[in-house]
């Protein structure tokens, strides 16, 4: 199986040499202390994202922000967004996070991006010990780093995958087992996940297609997958990738159970006629989602933004009133005092509930459900 070990330590390592370069060259001390953060109970939040197109996290941290600042708290704060992007060469995210920290004088970090720029948020947090939670990477070595300013919102890898593989071999015999994935760093990691899982498991017949070998002639690898008769098919794939392969599988007429990651569905990358078209049949990992919670997050959405909101917004959107939450329970800017309310959080949000373990995992079952429209079943509409 393949081993993503080598790929995460390289990135890893010039991610802390990026961050520690900008940081000592500052001028600006790596332990700040308590700092006054302009107009008296203005609540600076920094967000990234990858690229100006990631619209949907965005306007689900934004939706968030405006509720909470509607209703009002006891600590007299008022919160504010602001967005930074990652996108352009390598050591963008570092300098954004740092400009974030530093210019902006921001009271935590929230972000959506994927593995990579994920670590380098982390190690920003890590120096200046200001509070980061992701709200979109499924990297587990976000949270093997041991740092205790990372949270997660989302479930990472290694928990999708152990809900993946109990589902399937639920089944019985699952036979063959065939997965299809990208060589990027999210699908690889995705990848090594459940290879963790199959081999603890002791499952036979796994059988790994790079899409890279057939991304010529996607009808060579379709072929291999009738030949071959699967017990069912995993997609590691980008969602563009992903959508494709789906679309030529059902074409094809077989009919074995079709299951992917979560990171799939982001509707920043996938129009919503092509997110509905996986509609009843591709199978994801999922918390327990709230119907009645989900029911009006979409419904303020679209009053909001005209469109439907996707997984992209709802991590975004629960990951910020998470973090809100625990701000005013700290009840200041201190640091550590953020960081404690979010150990100790228990929040209901449309995703599920919230609370986190010691390495900044969140807590919650993981089940496979089917999706519509592009988020979890139910809930109904």
């Amino acid at each position: 199986m393949v081993s993503a070990g080598n790929i995460i330590s390289s990135v890893f390592c010039q991610a802390c040499l990026a961050i520690v370069i900008i940081i000592l060259s500052s001028g600006v001390p790596a332990q700040a202390a308590e700092f006054k953060n302009g107009p008296a109970h203005q609540v600076k939040i920094g967000y990234l994202v990858t690229d100006n197109k990631s619209t949907a996290a965005v306007n689900g941290a934004e939706l968030a922000i405006r509720k909470a600042n509607k209703a009002g708290n006891s600590c007299g704060f008022r919160f504010s967004l602001i967005v930074k992007s990652m996108e352009g060469p390598w050591g963008t995210g570092s300098k954004q996070a740092v400009r974030l920290i530093f210019d902006d004088k921001v009271w935590a970090l929230s972000g959506s991006h994927d593995g990579r720029n994920a670590h380098i948020v982390e190690q920003a947090a890590t120096k200046t010990q200001v509070v980061f939670i992701s709200s979109w990477s499924a990297d587990p070595t976000l949270s093997q780093a041991f740092v205790p300013w990372f949270f997660n919102s989302v479930p990472n890898d290694l928990q999708q995958a152990e809900a993946l593989i109990q589902e399937i071999c639920s089944t019985g015999n699952p036979g063959k087992i065939a997965i299809i994935y990208n060589e990027d760093y999210d699908s690889r990691l995705a990848l090594s996940s459940l290879a963790r899982q199959i081999t603890a498991r002791g499952l036979p017949d796994v059988m790994e297609f790079r899409y890279e070998d057939y991304n010529r002639n996607a009808g060579q690898l379709l072929d291999q997958l009738i030949l071959n008769k699967p017990g069912c098919i995993i997609l590691f794939c980008t969602p563009a990738v992903s959508h494709e392969l789906f679309l030529k599988i059902k074409q094809s007429g077989m009919s074995q159970p079709l299951y992917g990651s979560v990171f799939i569905l982001n509707e920043d990358l996938l129009t919503a006629d092509q997110l509905r078209d996986f509609n009843h049949s591709l199978m994801i990992p999922s918390g327990s989602w709230s119907a009645a919670k989900s029911n009006s997050f979409i419904n303020e959405y679209r009053q909001a933004f005209g469109k439907d909101p996707g997984m992209v917004a709802a991590y975004a959107y629960d990951g910020m009133n998470v973090l809100i939450e625990a701000i005013i329970k700290a009840g200041s800017s201190d640091r550590e005092k953020i960081q404690k309310a979010l150990e100790e959080i228990k929040h209901k949000g449309i995703t599920g509930t919230f609370s986190f373990d010691e390495m900044g995992n969140r807590k919650e079952k993981i089940a496979i459900t089917r999706v519509r429209d592009g988020l979890p079943l139910p809930p109904t509409r």
